[in-house]
């Protein structure tokens, strides 16, 4: 990779893909300020008071991996809700209905639970301020750690151990089942701790404070962001997927194949590999360990659905093949097609913007094959393509038309707000004007990509709508991309009022 201008290219693209992909530090402390406000309102329960309640995250806000969700979907945020009871003091039901029934004395989460009886193992709140945020907190009590030890657990990870609730669990006799939140994020954090420390210290000069004060969703180190972009591209290939892979997998390979690379382009070329070291193979079963419970199977799921480990080995294959792809020119000059696919026209589109950008349109050769990446740029960037007819009457936009679009792929129709649709929905274009009647309705659908290129359907034309004076237009979403559409209104042979290109991106 050194000594090659595309591998410089490629890492700058890679690091501003991570950046469009990344959460801003104020979503973590927004995720902060909740848990820790409903951990406070179960403390100050008399009943609970004297039990140390401890809420704190778990998943991907704990480990720093959490990425912009896809359309209309919430940030889920996991936590643990930790009562210092013993085993033999109460059950699990007893637990949770515990922790359910202080919530529920409170007017505001009592409102927000969903459902009002919990889940499967936690108790979720739904936030509907606008955050796109729901809460899922699983009650826990301490477990002995000792067992952990025994089992081969470092005692600094064991400790953490904890029992928690399970609705499938909790009527048969038995334990309870067992998680280590706490000690997973201890593991990770070691997997990286040389960069993490590097990174810490540099943003505290930056910062001109303390090291102590920095906090680590402050910081990313390239093991968080390949595991973000891993992620993304999971999501993008397999969309709502049931069997698609799992991303406490992808994190638990990824991190063990990382060597504290200091690059974000370096560690992707040597983890994406390197995960396949970590699956293991015991009595012809597929074993990931938990690495803070040895007992612990991530992969026990693969025995009964074989398909999840037939996707998990097509998708890392899809990963390497096609990163590998990108250092050879006649790749890279795919580049921006190649980002849309894998991981979206939204970010995608930005991250071209910024290549455009540091290039400012010029034609860059890389040995004898010119970019066609500038094509790329513009299919990510630009409205004006070739498959664009140009409006055949004059226009005269003295009055206005406003198109609102909405999406379904099943059930009620939502709003566009986040600019992403999932492939396979159907959209609907809803315009409103203050041109008086009659008049004609016409609208221009462009699509973009190689799925819409190859199957001829890239679009362009002008069409007039088959009812008259209609102001609703409905599409199907056939095509990953960013595709766009355009409403005219047309009065006397004069266009008098258009809309403007209304964005709709597809994963």
């Amino acid at each position: 990779m050194n000594g090659n201008p595309i591998g410089g290219e490629l890492l700058q693209i890679l690091r501003d893909l991570a950046d469009e992909l990344d959460v801003p530090p104020a979503k973590y402390q927004e995720a902060q300020d909740r848990y820790e406000a409903v951990g406070k309102w179960l403390n100050e329960d008399p009943a609970l008071k004297y039990r140390d309640v401890q809420v704190y995250p778990q998943g991907s806000f704990a480990l720093g991996t959490v990425i912009k969700p896809l359309a209309e979907q919430d940030y889920d945020v996991d936590a643990i809700c930790r009562l210092t009871y013993r085993q033999t003091e109460l059950t699990q039901e007893q637990l949770k209905n515990k922790v359910g029934d202080r919530l529920k004395a409170h007017g505001t989460y009592a409102k927000m639970l969903d459902p009002q009886d919990g889940h499967r193992r936690c108790w979720r709140l739904q936030y509907a301020d606008g955050s796109q945020f729901h809460l899922d907190m699983t009650p826990a009590i301490p477990d002995d750690a000792a067992r952990w030890v025994s089992a081969g657990v470092p005692a600094a990870l064991a400790q953490h151990a904890i029992s928690i609730t399970d609705k499938k669990t909790w009527h048969q006799s038995g334990d309870w089942p067992k998680s280590n939140a706490t000690g997973y994020v201890i593991w990770f954090k070691d997997r990286m701790r040389v960069i993490l420390n590097e990174r810490r210290q540099i943003r505290a000069m930056e910062k001109n404070a303390r090291v102590e004060e920095i906090k680590d969703y402050e910081i990313r180190t390239p093991l968080q962001r390949v595991i973000q972009l891993l992620k993304r591209h999971r999501d993008i290939r397999y969309g709502d997927d049931e069997d698609r892979p799992i991303s406490i997998i992808i994190t638990t390979l990824a991190a063990k194949a990382y060597q504290n690379e200091s690059d974000i382009e370096k560690a992707l070329f040597n983890i994406v590999p390197g995960m396949r070291k970590g699956i293991e193979k015991r009595n012809g079963e597929w074993w990931i360990p938990n690495p803070v419970n040895p007992l612990e199977n991530f992969a026990d799921k693969w025995k009964e659905t074989p398909r999840k480990s037939q996707l998990f080995f097509e998708w890392l294959d899809a990963v390497e093949q096609e990163h590998k792809a990108l250092l050879t020119p006649e790749g890279f000059q795919r580049a921006g097609e190649y980002l849309t696919e894998a991981y979206g026209s939204r970010e995608s589109g930005q991250v071209m913007s910024k290549y455009a950008e540091r290039h400012k349109g010029q034609l860059v050769k890389y040995g004898s094959a010119p970019l066609i990446l500038n094509e790329s740029i513009r299919e990510l960037t630009s409205f004006d393509l070739p498959q664009r007819e140009a409006p055949s009457w004059p226009v005269v936009s003295t009055n206005r038309v406003n198109v609102t679009v909405k999406w379904r792929r099943a059930g009620n129709w939502l709003s566009i707000g986040s600019g992403y649709v999932l492939r396979g929905s159907d959209i609907r274009f809803q315009a409103t004007t203050n041109v008086s009647a009659p008049y004609d309705v016409y609208w221009q659908v462009v699509n973009t990509g190689k799925a819409a290129r190859v199957n001829g359907d890239l679009r362009g034309d002008i069409f007039k709508d088959k009812e008259p004076m209609s102001l609703t237009h409905d599409e199907t979403a056939r095509y990953r991309g960013r595709h766009w559409a355009e409403c005219f209104i047309v009065k006397n042979n004069l266009c008098v009022a258009r809309s403007g290109e209304i964005l709709v991106n597809i994963v």
